[in-house]
């Protein structure tokens, strides 16, 4: 996000905390942003007019060049809402619009109807129900995927029409109830725990900390940010505070004023860290990448990152719709921007990934 798809089938942003506590989320920056109250404007004109104010503030955000601009009919928004809670309803797909208006999957969901149907990331998604998806906002994509207009249930189905490389192909899909396993703890091999965070819902930072305490003395921890798409920035915070001992996680602007964000005292900083990434890691996650990087307390191992980090808020429009428009963007503690170039990582690395992590988490901890 867009926070479109709400973990289900959007790429998820993150929520900044400000003054007056409205949240605010981190996405990828677009050609141009829209104005608040050039939207606020349209919609309010539609309203007088008696037609629709959803549609005039879509339109006003197709025309800014905001790329991650969207707007939410209220059940939408409150779906959204209710998704940081780590529930919902939908197929296991994460995926985003690309420049040239394609849709791309860039996750799928371990045990969803997607990973079951055997779809992977950078898999092209062309239809949804016999309806194109190239140039559809995010957002009206993944309300297709999770059938919004019928209000339809876990167990229904949905077609999509999908393409990898030279290869076009349909899947029928039967969306589920998911609830987003946030956090998960593994031991592959040797003294190594492997923290994989999914998402940023609620509560993913107390998740971290308690799993890094629960891991074995004198074990390396990977923490696998692979795939995640973001979440709420807030717990990304907390989740960098797991590691660090207070200072500064990251800086962003919201319409030129600078703000900044700290991780509490008190983390583990002794245990050996890095930190596993991909072209699917995006926003909050890589703020987190971003803070353990230029701090020095992980290597980052993998492929560049996302690159999606500008700064989002909501305005509320007369009908209850919602507009999400880009306000401005976030940077790591070095001063890097990662909107648009993501993060290189320390040591590249494909699918050998973890190995190269128990490598380095090895010579990490012979240098202790």
């Amino acid at each position: 996000m867009v926070f479109a798809g709400v973990l289900v089938a959007g790429a998820v942003t993150g929520a900044f905390p400000d003054p007056d506590h409205t949240a605010r989320r981190t996405t990828a920056e677009p050609v141009g942003a829209a104005r608040h109250e050039d939207v606020r404007e349209a919609a309010a004109r539609a309203m007088a007019d008696g037609t629709s104010p959803m549609e005039a503030a879509e339109r006003a955000v197709s025309r800014s060049g905001d790329r991650w601009g969207a707007v939410y009919s209220e059940a939408e928004y409150q779906e959204f809402q209710d998704s940081l809670d780590g529930r919902y309803t939908g197929v296991g797909l994460s995926a985003a619009r690309e420049q040239d208006g394609r849709i791309e999957v860039t996750g799928v969901r371990p045990g969803s109807p997607a990973a079951a149907a055997g779809i992977r990331t950078g898999d092209r998604l062309r239809s949804v129900d016999g309806a194109r998806a190239d140039g559809l906002p995010v957002t009206e994509v993944v309300s297709r995927l999770r059938g919004d207009a019928d209000d339809a249930p876990a167990g229904t189905t949905v077609t999509l029409g999908l393409q990898r490389g030279g290869r076009a192909w349909t899947e029928t899909l039967h969306r589920a109830r998911l609830c987003t396993d946030s956090v998960t703890v593994t031991r592959p091999s040797g003294p190594v725990t492997v923290i994989r965070v999914a998402a940023f819902t609620r509560g993913t930072g107390a998740e971290v900390r308690a799993a890094l305490r629960a891991a074995p003395a004198g074990d390396g921890i990977a923490l696998d940010l692979r795939g995640n798409s973001g979440g709420l920035v807030s717990e990304a915070v907390a989740a960098a505070s797991a590691f660090l001992d207070g200072g500064l996680v990251a800086t962003y602007d919201v319409d030129g004023a600078q703000r900044a964000l700290h991780a509490e005292r008190g983390g583990d900083t002794s245990r050996p860290l890095v930190v596993l990434v991909d072209g699917g890691t995006m926003s909050a996650a890589e703020l987190l990448t971003g803070a353990l990087q230029d701090r020095g307390r992980a290597v980052v191992i993998g492929s560049r990152t996302f690159g999606k980090g500008s700064v989002q808020m909501p305005t509320n429009l007369p009908d209850g719709s919602v507009a999400e428009l880009t306000v401005g963007h976030y940077r790591t503690p070095s001063g890097h921007v990662v909107d648009g170039r993501g993060i290189t990582p320390d040591l590249e690395a494909g699918d050998s990934v973890l190995r190269r992590a128990e490598t380095v988490l090895a010579g990490l901890g012979d240098a202790d």
